[in-house]
């Protein structure tokens, strides 16, 4: 069985409607006089006087979703029916039907009034939120806003009418690997449940599909249902929100991974405003390997070797050139692109960043100007119409502002597609959103205005060829309409 990455969310499909019913206490007698741990002796001892601090803001959430699917057929997997019709019917046999999903994750209480911070992936597509605080009182809750990106997501609690006990932030850059932690969520959807451990490791990426990835690995146990849990220093302060794990048999293999609270801090409130932008680079470039140190004179493999600037980015006003290596951004230290996009996509949109640069084995300092990503050029989004390869296509010149919400490079130019109308011309010709139309009969498609003009000129041939580019690679075809 091969290890895969999962999101520790607890699923349920059901077909009607089910009785959840809230987490189980488990009451035991404690002296009510019981402190923190100040000493590593006292910590052996017992962790209960800081369970008992922050469990009651750690909430389970469950949630119902109604997903309809055609039933299909029970020839469709005989082969003697296959051999005569193969797909052809694709699943239409068979009126749709609706059956209920339901998802036990975790949340996190963040302000008393009811705001909850979770994972995006545990109320994806919800119909219907209900939240079960630590004292076994419910809530209903409304979504204020979800990032997909970053795997986050804000909830308010309905007809809060006293001050719920809520988290206090921490600082996840002062979190190092060896610091104890605590792992608070609903696994299995068995109850609040409380699990220690160490940080294992930081700043892991390529952890999950998000393009913000920096997370903080812990070896505490977390199964799915903890997704949106705490993840807690002994301080009792939050520092991440557990999101996945890895795991060969579904259940925690002990490594596991949260989001840094510093970019929970920066995404909720973004959410909570309705105006979550961030600031953009403009540059591209790659890991420092070992090669590379020594051809660039390094002490050591580290930092991002800047490949590539776009024309009037930040990077370009901050002085960056192609060569210069970045090994710190306010002092932190990145070593790879996702580290250094991550460490500027968490900071506020005012003033500047300080730049760490090593240039021709001399040390400078740049200041990067933060600021959100341009509309430049307008994207000029178009659906194409009449009798056209591309008829049925929606279409849009990419620019910085566009490449961010659809978390793509933001140096990327061109007419990308941004989707295609089912049963369309473009369908036909297998455009896909994503591609980028690059040529068509011969002549470069560079905008948006000069697609329209060479396909209007083209209308009244039959014969069309045309090139894009998917993947990074340039498909060229043929067709007659």
């Amino acid at each position: 069985m091969q290890a895969r990455w999962i999101p520790t969310i607890f699923t349920i499909a059901v077909t009607c409607l089910m009785a959840v019913s809230g987490p189980t206490s488990i009451a035991h007698a404690q002296s009510e006089d019981r402190r923190l741990p100040s000493s590593e002796t006292e910590i052996k001892m017992s962790l209960s006087p800081l369970v008992k601090q922050t469990a009651p803001t750690v909430v389970n959430i469950y949630t119902k979703k109604v997903v309809s699917e055609r039933a299909r057929s029970p020839f469709f997997n005989d082969p003697f029916f296959k051999q005569f019709f193969g797909d052809r019917f694709g699943g239409a046999f068979g009126a749709p039907r609706q059956r209920v999903e339901r998802s036990l994750g975790s949340g996190v209480i963040v302000s008393g009034d009811g705001t909850i911070v979770t994972n995006h992936h545990v109320i994806d597509g919800a119909s219907e939120i209900r939240v079960v605080l630590h004292d076994n009182r419910e809530f209903d809750a409304d979504l204020v806003g979800s990032d997909e990106r970053t795997d986050l997501a804000v909830l308010k609690l309905r007809g809060v009418e006293a001050e719920l006990p809520s988290i206090t932030f921490g600082d996840s850059d002062a979190v190092e690997v060896g610091d104890l932690v605590l792992a608070i969520g609903n696994p299995f959807g068995v109850g609040q449940t409380v699990t220690s451990g160490i940080v294992s490791a930081l700043a892991r990426a390529g952890v999950t599909g998000q393009d913000y990835q920096s997370f903080i690995q812990t070896d505490a146990a977390i199964n799915p249902g903890n997704s949106g849990g705490a993840l807690i220093d002994i301080d009792g302060k939050l520092i991440g929100v557990n999101s996945a794990i890895f795991t060969k048999s579904g259940g925690s293999n002990g490594i596991g991974f949260a989001v840094p609270v510093n970019m929970v801090k920066v995404v909720m409130r973004g959410l909570i405003s309705g105006d979550l932008r961030r600031p953009w680079f403009g540059a591209a470039g790659q890991a420092v390997t070992a090669d590379l140190a020594s051809s660039l004179e390094l002490d050591r493999p580290h930092g991002v070797l800047i490949s590539e600037i776009r024309d009037g980015s930040p990077a370009e006003r901050g002085g960056l050139h192609p060569g210069d290596v970045v090994v710190a951004v306010n002092g932190l230290a990145v070593d790879n692109p996702n580290e250094l996009k991550f460490r500027i996509a968490t900071l506020e949109l005012t003033g500047g960043a300080e730049l760490s640069v090593l240039r021709k084995g001399a040390s400078v300092m740049l200041t990067l100007p933060l600021e959100v990503a341009p509309e430049l050029p307008a994207r000029d989004e178009s659906i194409l119409e009449g009798r056209n390869p591309f008829s049925g296509a929606k279409i849009a010149n990419m620019n910085p502002a566009l490449a961010d919400e659809l978390g793509t490079n933001t140096l990327s130019t061109g007419v990308v597609v941004l989707g295609v109308v089912r049963d369309s011309l473009a369908r036909r010709t297998r455009l896909q959103p994503g591609d980028y139309i690059v040529e068509i009969n011969g002549e470069a498609i560079d905008s948006v205005a000069r697609l329209k003009e060479v396909v209007t000129a083209g209308e009244r041939s039959k014969d069309w060829k045309i090139a894009v580019k998917r993947d990074g690679k340039v498909l060229t075809g043929e067709f007659t309409l």
